[in-house]
């Protein structure tokens, strides 16, 4: 809702960054993870999935929903801008941040990837590695077995976190049609 210099060239490099896929910027990724030191740390499999251009995408859109005569209310009323922040735009987002907490964590849950490519200790890989792991031994037959229970345990989580914040999620998209 600020208004500063550089504003749209942020927006129009994140939904730049919406165009690739995780597999176009893989050496650049593993070049600032490494940089950083997150290699051989558990942050690694939590911190990538944070800054999903989706997930920024999402909660500026709806924050630009919220009228500006609300914030305008609130600054005569004496509020700070952290005040306006925290009182009245994160309540009004909380639907989206929700969302952007369900899809974030399935990305983090499922994603094998992080314990392939950047993790050594076998004692820090994600849970998602070890299922991919399990259904890829044994003959056809029993891999399809273990591949079945590896995905309904990879699957129950996802499950249970959306029906908790189901309501918030369907907050999200019925406040998405109204200006």
């Amino acid at each position: 809702k600020i208004r500063f210099r550089g504003r749209s060239t942020i927006f129009t490099i994140n939904q730049l960054a919406l165009m690739f896929v995780a597999v176009a910027v893989q050496i650049p990724r593993y070049l600032v993870i490494t940089k950083i030191g997150l290699a051989d740390n558990f942050l690694v499999h939590i911190l990538p999935e944070l800054a999903m251009p989706v997930g920024l995408f999402l909660v500026k859109q709806n924050i630009d929903q919220i009228p500006d005569s609300l914030i305008e209310a609130a600054e005569i009323d004496g509020a700070t801008q952290f005040y306006v922040l925290r009182r009245v735009i994160v309540p009004l987002v909380k639907p989206a941040l929700a969302t952007v907490a369900i899809l974030s964590f399935q990305a983090a849950w499922n994603s094998a990837a992080e314990s392939n490519t950047f993790i050594n200790n076998e004692s820090i890989k994600s849970f998602a590695y070890y299922m991919t792991q399990i259904s890829n031994t044994g003959n056809a037959l029993e891999g399809q077995g273990m591949a079945a229970a590896a995905a309904l345990l990879m699957f129950l989580p996802n499950l249970i976190l959306f029906i908790v914040m189901q309501s918030r999620v369907m907050d999200t998209m019925t406040n998405a049609g109204i200006k």
